[in-house]
This record gives structure tokens, sequence and C-alpha cells, in this order.
């Protein structure tokens, strides 16, 4: 951030800004219109606001009745949540489904995105599904990226908690590295505690027994 004093300083009078009206060439185009979606209703937005919405960016979620976009993705995080997925799809027992991307409606003002969830396969609803309810969540995976560290780090582990998933991995880029942050929920006081931290292999018995060799990235 630049200093106040910079903020505050004058410029000498041969480098002020003229304060005539600007010609034709040079005043500023017209705005366009800004979309219909931008502008919250009333009582402000709700989770089933996400399928109303028509013209919204792909993968906005709603957290504190708030939508939140989702800045351009880095390779980091698209190569992590590939390897997250693809060693998921093979470890998962037959009940359970891997999804990518998919919002969960945690409350009437709470529908965020994680990058990963496992689901119970009798939560699939069919092809035009948009969301799952937290009861077929089983485990919620966050990929952490500079914009979204206080959301993935603070906010949404809450959120996720609350509503009572019970697993939660956040991953976190370390030296050009994933590392896995694995929690489990306390159903008494509904937080998650830290089991355990994951450099180079993610090896765990629950939910389901699955081992992650996280340097793989470097070969994808």
């Amino acid at each position: 951030m630049p200093d106040r004093k910079d903020d505050m300083s004058i410029a000498p009078p041969a480098e002020r800004p003229s304060t005539e009206a600007p010609d034709a060439e040079t005043e500023s185009p017209e705005l366009e219109p800004l979309p219909a979606w931008v502008f919250p209703p009333k009582a402000g937005f709700v989770a089933e606001d996400l399928d109303r919405l028509r013209g919204i960016p792909a993968h906005t979620e709603l957290i504190d009745g708030t939508l939140v976009f989702v800045s351009p993705q880095t390779n980091f995080h698209s190569l992590v949540i590939f390897l997250l997925e693809s060693v998921l799809r093979q470890a998962i027992p037959a009940d359970l489904r891997v999804r990518r991307e998919m919002t969960v409606t945690l409350g009437k003002r709470q529908r965020p995105e994680p990058d990963l969830i496992v689901t119970r396969a009798d939560g699939d609803l069919g092809l035009k599904q948009t969301t799952y309810q937290p009861d077929d969540v089983l485990l919620a995976v966050e990929v952490v990226s500079a914009e979204s560290e206080i959301r993935d780090r603070e906010r949404k582990p809450v959120l996720y908690a609350q509503a009572g998933i019970v697993h939660f991995w956040r991953i976190e880029e370390k030296d050009d590295r994933p590392v896995a942050y694995v929690y489990e929920l306390d159903p008494a006081t509904r937080t998650y505690a830290l089991m355990g931290i994951h450099h180079d292999r993610l090896k765990v018995s629950v939910p389901f027994d699955v081992d992650i060799d996280l340097t793989e990235i470097d070969n994808l």
C-alpha cells in the first residue's frame, strides 16, 4: 500500500490535471449496464437463487447470503484436484461417489462449492441435480488459492462442521508441493479437530482406506 503522504501530495502546477471539460475525442466510453443478478432482492440472496439467476458466472458460491465468484484457476489448484479425484474414485467403496465442484446446501443463505466431495450414492437425484445436502456428504475437500485463503481456512470449515460433515481436508501449497491438513468432526462441539498433517503421502483409514502420493503432481 503506498504511503499516505504520497496519496495526499500536491503535484506542482505544471503537473496538475486540467479541470477543463474533456473534448469529444477524450471522453470516457459509456459504461455497460450491470446485469440484473448483481442486485440482490430486498431479503437478500438465498440458496435457491443460484439455480434461478441467469447469467451468473460458473462456480458461483453463496456464503453468508453473498455471491462469491472464483478467480482463474492456477495450475497447482487444477493438478491437485485432478490427482485427489483420480485416487479417490479408485479407493471409495461401492456405495460412495466422488463429485467435483458441486455445491452443498448447508442452510438458507449458505451454498458453498467445495473443490471435491465424497457423497453417499443415494444422495444422487439424477443428471439435472445441482446441489447436495450435508447429510449426504461424507468428506469435503478444499484446495486453497491465494484469493480463497480466508474462506477455505476459516469460514468454510466452520460451515461444514456446523452442518455435520464429518471429514474435511484442506490442501495447501508449500514449496510447490501439496500439504494436506486432515480434520474430523467432534460431534459434541460441532467443530473440527486436526487429525494429521501430511506432506508427501496422504494415507488415512477414515472415512475409508486411501493412500495418495502427493508428489505425483510432478508427473501430471
